[in-house]
C-alpha cells in the first residue's frame, strides 16, 4: 500500500498544487489528512490568504481515497460542511503487518502517548515540525505542516513498502525509517 500523509493546511491553498502533482504522479491507495483543515484563527499569520472553500473542494475531489482526522482547530461547522467523513481522534491502518495509528497530535504524540502501548507507528501533525523518533516498539512520526511550518520547511510523508519517508516540497528527504 502506498499512502500520502500531510497535515495542518489551515485553509491555505498555496501548497495544495504541489500535493495535487504528487497525487497525479503517484498511485496512492490512501491520502491521510491529519487535521486542521480549514481554520486560520485570530493568531494566524496573515501573510497567506485563507480559502477554506478551495481547500474543502480540493479534498472532496479525492474523497474516495481520503482518511481525514479532526484537528484541534477544526470546528463542528467544518466537520458538518465537509463532503467526506472526518474522524474525531484515531484511525488505524494495518498494512504490511504494520499498525499505523493516525491522529492530529494534540491528544496523542511523542509526549502524549499514555494509551498507546503496543508495537505500532503513530503518525500525526499538530506540532508543525517534521521528525521521526523511535522509543521501544513505537515509532513516532510528525509529518510537520504543508502550510505553516515552525522553524522548518513545508513537509509531508509517503509510506511505501515498509518505509516511511518525510519530504520537503523540493522532494528532498528530511528523514526516513524502514520497518
Amino acid at each position: 500500500m502506498k499512502i500520502l500523509f500531510f497535515s495542518d493546511i489551515h485553509g491555505i491553498k498555496d501548497n495544495l498544487i504541489y500535493i495535487e502533482q504528487l497525487i497525479n504522479n503517484h498511485n496512492f491507495d490512501k491520502i491521510v489528512v491529519l487535521g486542521d483543515l480549514y481554520y486560520g484563527g485570530p493568531t494566524y499569520n496573515s501573510k497567506f490568504e485563507i480559502n477554506s472553500i478551495y481547500v474543502k473542494d480540493f479534498l472532496t475531489n479525492y474523497s474516495s481515497k481520503i482518511i481525514a482526522l479532526r484537528g484541534n482547530c477544526d470546528s463542528d461547522v467544518d466537520i458538518k460542511s465537509s463532503d467526506f467523513p472526518i474522524i474525531e481522534d484515531l484511525a488505524l491502518i494495518n498494512t504490511d503487518n504494520i499498525d499505523i495509528y493516525c491522529t492530529h497530535g494534540h491528544n496523542y504524540s511523542y509526549t502524549k502517548n499514555s494509551k498507546i502501548n503496543r508495537k505500532c507507528v503513530l503518525v500525526y501533525g499538530h506540532e508543525h515540525m517534521p521528525y521521526i523518533k523511535k522509543e521501544g516498539e513505537i515509532v513516532y512520526i510528525c509529518v510537520g505542516s504543508i502550510s505553516l511550518p515552525r522553524n522548518s520547511t513545508y513537509s509531508y510523508m509517503i509510506y511505501n513498502d515498509h518505509t516511511f519517508t518525510l519530504y520537503d516540497l523540493s522532494n528532498n528527504v528530511i528523514d526516513s525509517i524502514e520497518l
